[in-house]
């Protein structure tokens, strides 16, 4: 396909990359950014909870701490990075940017102190957040007004961290946090319907290795326009191969099966085909999809 290649070169290079297509007489673009470093300072049970599902949704996991038996593969499987330093070292390596997330979940007090200050000391991140209590935040608040941060910055740190669900475990307590790491990441994104510009731009790996590799046939789906309630929006980007091996989603369930089917069946043909999933008529209703709304997905044979 036209541009495909050189997409992919480009995410390759750069870890983002933009890709027009013309379907029927639109052009739509699709964007492609690198995902968000999510630095986690503590590496306990928190920290690994965070981790774990932190990186489900996307967020490129850095953990930091200087305990040896805590900072391993062994506690964190799915981060990116894992650095065994001293906090204010692996800040200095880090180069903390506007762009980062910042969660402070260490072992006590003083440890959360130091993290705070060497991250104030820098550019703020859009996410900066610290776990405690309301008496231990209040009392941290004072501190570092007192040590001469403006009220304004301090009161950008979430603190207490996550949103208030009531969380009990630390498992909870894990999901409340991320779920407010994904609060403030979607502030701003478009949602708005028949949009040239495509809503998503996650790049899942899989997806991009998948349509990187040239010893397969494979076939690619993605959602170009949404009206009303859908379970993904416009830029869900999915691929099939000849090995019966995909990646990505374009919403799950009966319709996303019986495209993907297609697609698969497509497969070294050169040809493309629209698709409107209608989750609204009596029949999506028989098969329980409850959204309500209607996709519309442009599937291409990619050789």
């Amino acid at each position: 396909m036209q541009g495909i290649e050189e997409l992919l070169r480009e995410i390759k290079q750069t870890g983002e990359g933009s890709w027009e297509l013309k379907i029927e007489d639109t052009v739509y673009e699709r964007r492609f950014f690198r995902p968000e470093r999510l630095i986690i300072l503590g590496g306990g049970h928190v920290g690994q909870a965070i981790s774990k599902f932190a990186s489900a949704v996307g967020f490129y996991v850095i953990v930091v701490d200087d305990r040896p038996s805590f900072a391993n593969r062994s506690c964190f499987p799915d981060a990116e990075e894992i650095y065994c330093e001293e906090f204010e070292k692996a800040l200095d390596m880090l180069q903390i940017g506007s762009n980062d997330y910042v969660t402070v979940v260490t072992r006590g007090h003083r440890f959360d102190l130091t993290c705070l200050r060497k991250v104030l000391k820098g550019i703020f991140p859009r996410y900066l957040g610290m776990m405690g209590s309301k008496r231990r935040v209040a009392g941290i608040i004072d501190l570092l007004q007192e040590e001469g941060n403006a009220a304004e910055t301090v009161a950008k740190i979430h603190m207490p961290i996550g949103l208030n669900i009531g969380a009990l475990t630390v498992p909870e307590i894990a999901i409340s946090i991320v779920a407010e790491l994904i609060e403030e990441r979607r502030k701003g994104t478009p949602r708005r319907s028949h949009s040239q510009l495509l809503t998503c731009t996650d790049t899942d790996p899989r997806v991009i290795e998948m349509l990187g590799d040239p010893n397969v046939g494979k076939a690619m789906l993605l959602v170009y326009d949404t009206s009303g309630s859908t379970p993904v929006k416009s830029g869900a980007l999915m691929t099939v191969n000849s090995n019966l091996q995909s990646a990505g989603t374009i919403g799950g369930g009966c319709t996303e099966n019986e495209v993907l089917r297609e697609a698969f069946r497509m497969i070294g043909t050169g040809e493309t085909k629209l698709f409107t999933l209608d989750m609204s008529n009596e029949v999506a209703a028989d098969q329980g999809m409850v959204c309500g709304g209607r996709m519309l997905v442009y599937v291409a044979d990619l050789g």
